[in-house]
C-alpha cells in the first residue's frame, strides 16, 4: 500500500512584512501552476514577516503581529481552499491572547480552514524576541498521514523531533530562516532527527541574499532524497510515500534497527534525571491515527 504526498518546498527570500498579501497569493498560484500535483506547499520561516535589519528588530516584528484568527490568517485559509492544497506559508508573527509575540507556523487545509498552528518552543536566544510556545503540534492529513511541525532552532533540541514522532508524526516540516554559517550543522541535524525517529524531515530555508538556502528532504533512514545546492531561489519538489515510515519501523533502519521496539512490557522504567521524569516502556511506542 502507498500513501503518496507530493510536496513543494519553496526556497525564497522573505517578503516585507508590509507588502500586500496579494503578492504571496500570486506566488503560490504560480508554484501550483508549475507543479499541479502538489498536495503540500511549504515556505520558509518568517516568509511573510520580513523586516529591515537583524532579526532583533522587535518593533517591526511587533507591528507585523496579528492574532492567529486575524485577517491575514483568514486570507491564507481562503487561498489554501481556493487551490485545494495543504499550505504552510512559513511562519508568521502572532499576537497572543495576552499580548505575547509568538513565531508561529500555521497549517491550512484544502477545505479552507486553519487546521493547526505551532508556536516555536525554542526561539534562538538571545537573538530572537519571541515568547516560547508550550506544546508540540501534529496535524492529520486525511487519507495521507500525520505531520509534525518544528521551527528552525527547534531542530537543535532532540526532544522536539522525538515528541512529534511519539505523537505519530510521519514527517516533520521544519521552516527555517538561517542566515548564519551553521546551515551545514542543520543539514546534519535534519538527517540525525530523521534517523533516530524514523520520520521524513522537510527543512526549507530562506533564499539569498539573506538566507543560506540548501533546503532538503530526508527520508526515514536518513538519506537525502533531494536538496537545493545553494542559496538561490528555487522550488524543491518530491513525492513522499508515508508508508516508508511504516516499512522502516517494521523492518528497521537498513533492515536492522527498530528503536521504537526497544522496550518490552517487562522492562523496568528508566529514570531521566535531566527531565525529572522517566521512560515508561508501556508508553514508549508512537501513537497512531
Amino acid at each position: 500500500m502507498s500513501r503518496p504526498l507530493p510536496i513543494a518546498l519553496v526556497q525564497a527570500p522573505s517578503r516585507p512584512a508590509k507588502a500586500p498579501l496579494s503578492g504571496f497569493v500570486e506566488d503560490v498560484e504560480q508554484v501550483l501552476a508549475r507543479f499541479p500535483h502538489t498536495r503540500l506547499a511549504v515556505y520558509p520561516e518568517l516568509h511573510l514577516c520580513g523586516v529591515d535589519g537583524p532579526p532583533t528588530s522587535t518593533e517591526q516584528l511587533q507591528e507585523a503581529a496579528e492574532p492567529i484568527n486575524g485577517p491575514r490568517s483568514r486570507r491564507l485559509a481562503e487561498l489554501a481552499g481556493d487551490l485545494g492544497v495543504w499550505l504552510v506559508p512559513g511562519t508568521v508573527c502572532e499576537r497572543g491572547e495576552n499580548g505575547e509575540l509568538f513565531n508561529t507556523a500555521p497549517v491550512y487545509s484544502p477545505d479552507g480552514r486553519l487546521a493547526a498552528a505551532y508556536r516555536k518552543i525554542f526561539p534562538w536566544r538571545p537573538h530572537e524576541p519571541y515568547d516560547p510556545g508550550d506544546r508540540f503540534v501534529v496535524v492529520d492529513l486525511p487519507g495521507i498521514g500525520r505531520l509534525g511541525i518544528a521551527i528552525c532552532y527547534d531542530a537543535w533540541f532532540p526532544e522536539v523531533a522525538r515528541h512529534l514522532a511519539w505523537l505519530g508524526a510521519e514527517a516533520i516540516v521544519n521552516p527555517v530562516m538561517t542566515t548564519t554559517a551553521d546551515r551545514s550543522q542543520e543539514l546534519v541535524l535534519a538527517r540525525a532527527n530523521a534517523i533516530v525517529n524514523q520520520v521524513f524531515v522537510l527543512s526549507v530555508n530562506a533564499a539569498g541574499p539573506a538566507g543560506t538556502g540548501r533546503s532538503l528532504v530526508v527520508d526515514p533512514e536518513g538519506r537525502v532524497r533531494t536538496e537545493a545546492p545553494d542559496s538561490a531561489a528555487t522550488t524543491v519538489t518530491d513525492v513522499l510515500d508515508l508508508d516508508d515510515v511504516t516499512r522502516v519501523r517494521t523492518f528497521g533502519t537498513a533492515g536492522l534497527n527498530r528503536m521504537w521496539d526497544q522496550f518490552t512490557d517487562a522492562d523496568t522504567p528508566l529514570d531521566l534525571p535531566l527531565y525529572g521524569g522517566r521512560i515508561d516502556p508501556g508508553r514508549w511506542r508512537p501513537r497512531t491515527g
